[in-house]
C-alpha cells in the first residue's frame, strides 16, 4: 500500500471548522487506498501568542524553557485533529515528537534532526490507523524539548517521509504551490508546474517562505518527491523534483525577497590574519547563522567588516559582537535593520552569461542602490534598503520572467 505523509500548516487548522475539512480530506486519502501519516503545525497564531507570553516575563527567554512552552501549541492541534478523524469514523492516533523518538541536537529553537523511530508509526499504520504527528518539535539526548524553528513542521514533514520511505511528501497551505515571486508583490507571478531541489533550496534560503529550507535540503538528500499545494482546493500545485535538462532552458525560475535579516558592520578593524575566526566562532556557538559577508579593501591596515544574520538573531548576534569589540580593536559598530536581500534563481544560470549584468542594470535605471552582493551557481542576491524591496521585485520578475 503507497505510504503518503501530509502536512498541514497554521492556517489549514486555524480553527475548529478548517480542522474538519483536514480531517475529510486525510479521510478521504486513506479511502483511496492509502497509508497516511499527518504532520501538523499549531493553529494560526498560537505560536506567537506563546512567545509573547515569554516575553511578558523575560525580554529574552530562557531557551530551553521556551521550546518547552511553544511546542504545545502542536500537542493542541495533533488532539483535535485525531478526534475530528475518530468522529466520522476514521481510526487516528496522535502522537508528540517525544513519543515518537524524534532525536535533534540541543539548539533550542533551531534544533536541526538527527533521527527517527519510526517502530510506533508503522505499528499504527498496520492496524489501519491514521497516524498524526506535531510537528515542529522533538527531543534532544537528554530528552529536552526541542524546537526546529519557524517553518519546522514542513522540515518535520519531509523527514518523516524521508525516514518512513513514503511515496510522496504533500505539503499543504493557503498558497497553491510555487510562485515565479511573491504575488502579493507582483500579481503577474505564475505558479511553477516543477521546481528542482537546488532552486526551491535557494529560493527558500532567500525569502521564498513557502518551504523551510532544511525540508527541502532532507528532500533533496533523500530524494523525496513533494507535492506543495493548497489546503482549499484540488489543484495541483507544484512538484519538487531532480533537476532535468528542460529545466537549464529557463533562465531564471525565481524573484524571491527576504525582509528579515539584519546587517552588522564593524568599524575600522583591524586589516589581519584570524580577526574572522575571533569573530564568527563564537556567533557560530550560539547557532546563529551568517548569510552574507563583505570585508572592504584594506588602504591604511584597517578595513569595515559587514556581515547579515537572521533579524531575529540580529540582538544576540550584536551582544556577541560587543563582547569581541575589545579582542578585534574594532572603532565601532553600525546596525541597520532595515533592509532586504532580493534575489533571482534559476538552473539555467550555470549555462548561460550575463544574469549579473542585467540584473545590476534593472537596479540601476530603477535608481536602486545595491549595498551587498553574494552569488552562487545558480542563484545571485543583492542587499537593498527594505523600502525599494517591492518595486526591485517587481523589476526584476519583469524583466526576467515571462
Amino acid at each position: 500500500m503507497a505510504l503518503l505523509v501530509q502536512k498541514y500548516g497554521g492556517t489549514s487548522v486555524a480553527s475548529i471548522e478548517r480542522i474538519k475539512q483536514v480531517a475529510a480530506k486525510v479521510a478521504a486519502a486513506k479511502r483511496a487506498g492509502k497509508d497516511v501519516v499527518v504532520v501538523v503545525s499549531a493553529m494560526a497564531g498560537e505560536t506567537n501568542r506563546l512567545i509573547a507570553l515569554a516575553q511578558e516575563i523575560s525580554k529574552l527567554p530562557d531557551e530551553r524553557e521556551k521550546d518547552v512552552l511553544i511546542a504545545t501549541g502542536e500537542q493542541v492541534t495533533v488532539a483535535l485533529l485525531s478526534l475530528a478523524l475518530k468522529e466520522i469514523g476514521q481510526p487516528a492516533r496522535s502522537y508528540l515528537g517525544h513519543q515518537v523518538r524524534i532525536e535533534t541536537d540541543n539548539a533550542y529553537g533551531k534544533a536541526c534532526i538527527l533521527s527517527i523511530d519510526s517502530t510506533k508509526i508503522v505499528e499504527a499504520l498496520k492496524t489501519g490507523e491514521v497516524v498524526v504527528i506535531a510537528g515542529f518539535q522533538g527531543v534532544d539526548e537528554n530528552d529536552n524539548i526541542t524546537t526546529l524553528g519557524r517553518g519546522g513542521s514542513d522540515t518535520s514533514a519531509v523527514a518523516l517521509a524521508a525516514f518512513l520511505n513514503a511515496d510522496a511528501c504533500e505539503i499543504y497551505s493557503d498558497v497553491e504551490g510555487v510562485f515565479t515571486t511573491d504575488p502579493r508583490i507582483c500579481p503577474d507571478a505564475r505558479k511553477l508546474a516543477k521546481v528542482s531541489y537546488d532552486e526551491m533550496i535557494e529560493l527558500a534560503s532567500t525569502g521564498a517562505k513557502v518551504l523551510e529550507i532544511r525540508s527541502v535540503e532532507f528532500a533533496k538528500k533523500f530524494a523525496v518527491p513533494v507535492h506543495v499545494r493548497s489546503t482549499f482546493t484540488e489543484l495541483e500545485g507544484t512538484w519538487l523534483v531532480e533537476e532535468d535538462d528542460s529545466m537549464s532552458d529557463v533562465l531564471v525560475s525565481g524573484v524571491a525577497c527576504d525582509k528579515n535579516e539584519a546587517k552588522i558592520t564593524l568599524l575600522r578593524v583591524p586589516d589581519r590574519p584570524g580577526l574572522a575566526a575571533q569573530l564568527f566562532g563564537p556567533i557560530a556557538d550560539a547557532h546563529i547563522v551568517v548569510d552574507m559577508i563583505i570585508q572592504n579593501a584594506s588602504e591604511d591596515g584597517t578595513t569595515d567588516m559587514t556581515f547579515t544574520v537572521p533579524k531575529a538573531d540580529h540582538q544576540k548576534a550584536l551582544a556577541i559582537v560587543e563582547r569581541a569589540l575589545p579582542a578585534v580593536h574594532a572603532k565601532g559598530i553600525k546596525v541597520d535593520t532595515e533592509i532586504a536581500k532580493i534575489s533571482v534563481v534559476g538552473v539555467g544560470m550555470r549555462t548561460h552569461a550575463g544574469v549579473a549584468a542585467k540584473m545590476f542594470e534593472v537596479l540601476a535605471r530603477e535608481q536602486i542602490n545595491i549595498q551587498m552582493i553574494s552569488t552562487s551557481e545558480i542563484k545571485i542576491s543583492v542587499v537593498i534598503a527594505a523600502q525599494h524591496a517591492d518595486q526591485a521585485v517587481r523589476a526584476l520578475h519583469d524583466a526576467f520572467i515571462r
